[in-house]
């Protein structure tokens, strides 16, 4: 390698270059084993991480910083999903990642991801650039280097891509070199956004650009329109001066004892206003701050707006409050923003599938009108679907196309998968074994598994229903405590007090009737000690809290139909062999065998009084002793048959109900 050539024979002590991302890998590491410093503006992968390779400087900003430009021009205009078409190499690669993840903080999709071989062929981009007219996104986000995006837009411009409803977003890679494009060049570019790193209009670069172009043409005496120097020329120019103060105003020479490393700090500290803006490396990468986002019109770029990560994007550089963009020109000379998105290259409405049922038409109920030969669908899942796509930023024409009676839900998932159908809209659950055939969208409702079962009477009442409220032991304690506070007032009483003397048969009486009398607050017994009115004080509060409970247990009890469910569990029913009833068409039937029912014990059914008619029955009688199905389901059951049934048993957790398009379409 002349590198290696360069550091062992020559004694060179810095190297600029190289261009391209091969050969700056190689050189990164080349020049971290010889403690060589290598100032380059090649795009370059995250492999050359400071870490690893300190002796290697990055003097142009790294493309990933784009990301977040990207991201607010999307947001700004409401478009949710792109396509990325990027240069198969290390600089189309290094955008990728940080790309997709920054455009799903804005609730932005990569719905393709595309990488171009430097080499591809017209037949090739011809193939690629088909496949990206067939799919409904219209927003392009292109990143590679100027030569390949001529001829990618080239070939757009001839597939006519480059025509009304189109978005095309190019990275600053080819942003920076649109100045040196040729005519036919630009004549294919009409209306693409891209940006560029600010240059201010100094009078450094004006002088720098005329004695460029005199310099040029004394060297090129045939070319008579010579462009003004790129970006990337103004950024090498400024890689040179940098390396050149860093030795002049550290005095490092060839002879200074380990010149490498001190020349590299001396280059890391230079920090200066260059040609192409402030020069300044942290980490060995050069930072910028500011981008000018430029429109391509006519045979010039417009500047339509500026960004900075701090304020993001902005009309003018001086008012960094004033946010927006100026009006731009799109592809087809359009001034309305586009919507970013296309039903599809035919034009026709979207064919939206929608499941035809007998039951549960709260969810989905195709109608039919005999004398219009027309049909009608309503329904909450309907409902949901007309007012996702009315609130779309962009218009979109759909078609709802009832399937029969007779199809299950597997079959008209097999449309979307097969894309004879473009989307499912109804009440299909989300599950695993589903999504590996098509996408479904976030589910639009919480749902889970649960068993609907009959309520019966509890038969336990009888006349001894008063003696329920209290449990046994405590009926007992009650009269132990009754019997004693007659006991301890008759001992404190019948020494001082008349009124309980008499014979042993008239004192027990005395202690019986005392004690009972509580509860009614009757005694007419008057007590002499202090210390016996403060035991029964005690025990009327006692008393009284207790005949409360009692009354409030007993009035529930009588006023209240007592139901209890006939099963509460499905390890019940499993334990007794009873049989279950499930939705006709539905995943549930494959759960329930899942979980141990035999088929014999499974039985279909499709409206709503078909479960109340199955569950009256009962299992022995031709019936089911429980109905398993999805929550949304029960409820509009319960919602009709309000008495003598109930949910019980633990709700299993499922995916709910989402829509479902085909993988890789978006909406």
């Amino acid at each position: 390698m002349e590198a290696d050539d360069l550091i062992r024979n020559d004694k060179v002590q810095a190297i600029i270059g190289p261009l391209t991302s091969a050969e700056a890998e190689y050189i990164a590491y080349l020049g971290n084993r010889t403690l060589t410093p290598i100032l380059s503006l090649a795009p370059v992968s995250a492999a050359l991480a400071p870490s690893l390779t300190p002796f290697f400087l990055h003097t142009a900003p790294i493309a990933s910083s784009q990301a977040k430009l990207i991201a607010a021009i999307l947001d700004m205009f409401k478009w949710r999903t792109a396509s990325l078409i990027y240069e198969d190499s290390t600089y189309g690669a290094g955008i990728t990642p940080e790309l997709v993840y920054i455009l799903q903080g804005y609730n932005t999709r990569v719905t393709d991801s595309l990488a171009l071989p430097i080499d591809a062929t017209e037949s090739y981009l011809d193939t690629l650039l088909y496949h990206l007219k067939e799919n409904s996104t219209r927003v392009f986000i292109v990143h590679m280097l100027p030569d390949l995006a001529a001829r990618v837009f080239h070939r757009a411009s001839v597939a006519n891509m480059m025509s009304d409803g189109y978005v095309w977003i190019a990275t600053a890679g080819i942003g920076s070199a649109v100045d040196s494009l040729g005519p036919d060049r630009f004549h294919d570019m009409q209306g693409v956004v891209t940006f560029r790193p600010y240059v201010p209009a100094t009078d450094r670069v004006m002088n720098f650009t005329v004695r460029f172009k005199e310099r040029f043409l004394l060297e090129n005496s045939g070319i008579r329109d010579v462009p003004n120097p790129s970006v990337p020329l103004l950024w090498a120019y400024d890689t040179a001066w940098s390396l050149a103060a860093a030795i002049n105003k550290y005095s490092v020479s060839s002879s200074t004892p380990g010149t490498g490393r001190t020349l590299l700090g001396a280059v890391l500290n230079t920090t200066f206003d260059g040609l192409a803006g402030r020069f300044r490396l942290v980490n060995g990468q050069l930072q910028l701050s500011t981008y000018e986002v430029v429109n391509i019109i006519g045979k010039s770029a417009r500047t339509v707006g500026f960004w900075t990560p701090e304020s993001g994007i902005f009309k003018n550089l001086k008012a960094t409050n004033e946010k927006g963009i100026k009006q731009i020109l799109w592809p087809g000379d359009l001034a309305i923003a586009p919507s970013g998105w296309s039903m599809s290259s035919t034009g026709r409405p979207l064919r939206i599938a929608v499941p035809s049922r007998l039951g549960f038409n709260q969810l989905v109920e195709v109608s039919y009108s005999l004398r219009t030969n027309t049909s009608f669908v309503t329904g909450y899942c309907i409902d949901v679907f007309d007012a996702l796509v009315k609130n779309l930023p962009y218009p979109v024409a759909y078609q709802y196309v009832p399937s029969t009676i007779y199809s299950s839900y597997e079959e008209l998932l097999s449309l979307v998968f097969e894309k004879k159908a473009d989307v499912m809209v109804g009440d299909t659950t989300i599950s695993m074994s589903r999504m590996n055939k098509v996408a479904f969208t976030m589910p639009f409702t919480d749902t889970g598994l649960s068993m609907i079962v009959v309520l019966k009477k509890d038969s336990s009442g009888s006349m001894w229903i008063f003696l329920q409220p209290l449990t046994s032991t405590l009926w007992i304690t009650s009269l132990a405590f009754f019997f004693l506070t007659g006991f301890v007032v008759w001992a404190i009483e019948h020494r001082i007090n008349p009124e309980f003397h008499g014979t042993p048969w008239q004192q027990f009486g005395i202690i019986f009737y005392f004690a009972f009398s509580t509860l009614v607050f009757s005694h007419k017994e008057k007590l002499e000690s202090n210390l016996s009115r403060f035991v029964v004080i005690v025990w009327v509060f006692v008393v009284l809290i207790l005949t409360s409970s009692y009354t409030a247990s007993l009035t529930s009890m009588l006023t209240v139909q007592r139901l209890q469910p006939t099963v509460t569990s499905v390890q019940d029913l499993l334990r007794n062999g009873d049989r279950v009833g499930y939705q006709n068409g539905s995943i549930v039937k494959y759960w329930l065998e899942e979980m141990g029912f035999h088929k014999k014990d499974l039985l279909g059914y499709v409206e709503v009084e078909e479960y109340a008619e199955a569950l009256q029955r009962g299992s022995g009688n031709g019936g089911v002793s429980a109905i398993v199905d999805e929550v949304p389901y029960l409820k509009i059951f319960l919602s009709k048959y309000c008495e003598g049934y109930t949910m019980v048993g633990p709700t299993y957790k499922l995916g709910g109900f989402g829509f479902v398009s085909p993988f890789h379409k978006s909406m």
